[in-house]
């Protein structure tokens, strides 16, 4: 077989179809965040402003995180060491964790490299671990998800996205006496919207399942202390473990679970994905746990976040561009081509100098597709204003259609 040429023939394919993906490179200013500059491939650069970043209050310029860092990386060194079992488990590596759970309400916290690593480790030892466990994983689930639960080799079930009345169908058709788990997110990242987390621990409560909560894209953003939305609602304590990351709006890398003492040490002691991995730069568990303190006691970012958010949203309108509604801060302007999607995008990065990824099939289905758009504290008005008349000006140039008021 020709390797090379069948990679081509696939590669070719996404470009036919606007589906390749571009990577945009960019040079991130400490301190001019949203602010970035671009480097082009012919070795020119300019400045843009970020429109899409998981940064999501900009915490990742906070000089109370930058300074945690550096302070870290002057004691400690650059990297852990090792894995946590073989001298990579450092202090600050413990405080986190520390940290972590008490953010969530739980006896116990355990960091990962990433969210999606998180994911994959836990979900994949409970199913693998846990004799005859059935897993009921939400529809929409990210893919981190679904791949630790494919891991696992565990029972599944789908249950239609967000409908606990289909949840319980599910689970009272299977043995009862089987363990159950009941895996899902609260703020769902391609359309916004957010779980009925309430009454999808009522159904999992009913069937004494456990349950599994992913919530990536909430922490930092809800509740009273960033705990997410669990937080928000008061149910943090009905949840089994809740799972998050370091890296979307607490601005550093990692990922988490949190649970009781009992489960996070089950997985500490099983999961491949936890004891063979490098722990991560005693500096990003500085930085996260600074990050995570200032949350906890501080509204202003949130509240800044919140206003952009409704200003954001309430200017398309005005303009009449389509986007999702939901309760989130997630913002999607549905295109609804593929090929149009990517050239807006590109036209925006090239000539406004705004930058938004196009987010197509497979990430999202045909027809849906969508720039996905993520206000910060940080934009100005003046940004919102550049954006939403560039967005206007481009919607007349595709001919496509808008919303009526």
């Amino acid at each position: 077989m020709d390797f090379n040429r069948y990679f081509t023939s696939q590669l070719e394919t996404l470009h036919k179809a606007g589906n390749y993906r571009v990577f945009a490179e960019l040079e991130r200013h400490a301190g001019g965040f949203p602010r970035a500059t671009r480097h082009r491939q012919d070795g020119s650069t300019h400045d843009v402003t970020v429109w899409c970043s998981n940064d999501y209050l900009g915490m990742g310029q906070n000089p109370k995180v930058i300074a945690a860092m550096h302070a870290a990386v002057d004691q400690c060194g650059a990297g852990a060491g090792g894995t946590r079992n073989i001298s990579g488990t450092n202090h600050a590596h413990v405080l986190l964790e520390r940290e972590l759970a008490d953010l969530h309400g739980k006896e116990s916290a355990l960091i990962f490299s990433s969210g999606y690593v998180s994911n994959w480790a836990a979900l994949g030892t409970l199913g693998a671990k846990i004799p005859g466990l059935i897993i009921y994983s939400d529809a929409l689930n990210h893919a981190s998800m679904i791949e630790g639960i494919r891991h696992s080799r565990a029972e599944k079930r789908l249950w239609r996205h967000n409908d606990p009345k289909h949840l319980a169908e599910l689970m009272a058709a299977d043995d009862p006496a089987a363990p159950k788990l009941v895996a899902f997110e609260s703020v769902y990242s391609m359309d916004g919207d957010m779980a009925p987390i309430e009454e999808i621990l009522d159904v999992a409560e009913q069937f004494g399942a456990m349950t599994y909560l992913d919530e990536v894209h909430a922490v930092g953003m809800y509740g009273p202390r960033g705990g997410g939305v669990a937080e928000r609602d008061g149910l943090m304590d009905r949840v089994t473990i809740i799972e998050g990351t370091l890296g979307k709006a607490f601005g550093v890398m990692g990922g988490y679970i949190t649970g009781s003492t009992a489960v996070c040490d089950f997985i500490r002691s099983f999961s491949s994905g936890f004891i063979f991995t490098t722990a991560i730069p005693p500096a990003l568990a500085a930085g996260a746990t600074a990050s995570i303190q200032h949350l906890k006691v501080s509204e202003f970012e949130r509240a800044g976040h919140r206003n952009n958010v409704a200003k954001f949203r309430a200017m398309l309108d005005a303009k009449g561009i389509p986007h999702m509604q939901n309760p989130s801060h997630i913002v999607p302007v549905m295109v609804g081509d593929a090929k149009k999607c990517k050239w807006i995008s590109d036209i925006l990065l090239d000539t406004y100098g705004v930058y938004v990824q196009p987010i197509n099939y497979p990430t999202v289905p045909v027809g849906t597709e969508r720039l996905r758009f993520t206000p910060t504290p940080m934009h100005s008005d003046g940004d919102l204003r550049h954006l939403v008349d560039s967005l206007c000006d481009l919607w007349s140039q595709c001919a496509l259609s808008r919303a009526v008021a």
